[in-house]
């Protein structure tokens, strides 16, 4: 693990909403994310509202992981304990290395919100090809705890002691 920068650098972030009842008029989940990483200096090259479909969230996420210029994926939806709720199995395999504390810090922050409910959150993050995968609960409240209270700092060089930007693909 290297010294924090001592300035910001701005990564390239794709953002996907996974719903099969959201589109563009009504993705607020979307919306927040993208917004919140264009006013923290980040370069938000792609989105897409994908339905909750293992095999379709998997290959647009591969996509991304393939691309020279998408360097962190953030997933909102399709976490939750619905059967229909695919997001982290379409992730698991495609991870080089799965990040246990995302998950785990972010049901601890929620618990603060919705109490013992969080235990059906199944929010998770890993590392492939130098991308940071990160998969949130759909609801906007969800998508803004996990933002402002981890995602922000983790993706800002200068957080020390420790931030996730030194691990991602070089542009």
């Amino acid at each position: 693990m290297g010294k924090p920068a001592s300035e910001f650098q701005a990564v390239q972030i794709a953002v996907m909403t996974v719903s099969d009842r959201r589109d563009a008029s009504n993705d607020t989940s979307g919306d927040y994310l993208r917004e919140a990483a264009t006013e923290a200096g980040h370069e938000v090259v792609d989105h897409a509202i994908v339905p909750d479909n293992l095999y379709r969230i998997r290959a647009t996420v591969s996509r991304w992981i393939a691309s020279d210029d998408v360097q962190v994926v953030i997933i909102n939806g399709g976490t939750g304990f619905n059967l229909k709720n695919s997001t982290p199995e379409a992730l698991l395999p495609l991870f080089d290395r799965e990040i246990d504390g995302f998950g785990e810090l972010f049901r601890m922050i929620s618990y603060e919100e919705i109490g013992g409910s969080t235990l059906q959150s199944r929010a998770i993050a890993g590392l492939a090809n130098g991308t940071l995968i990160l998969a949130v609960p759909g609801s906007t409240s969800a998508c803004r705890t996990a933002w402002e209270r981890i995602i922000v700092e983790q993706l800002d060089a200068r957080t020390a002691p420790c931030n996730f930007v030194s691990h991602l693909k070089k542009r």
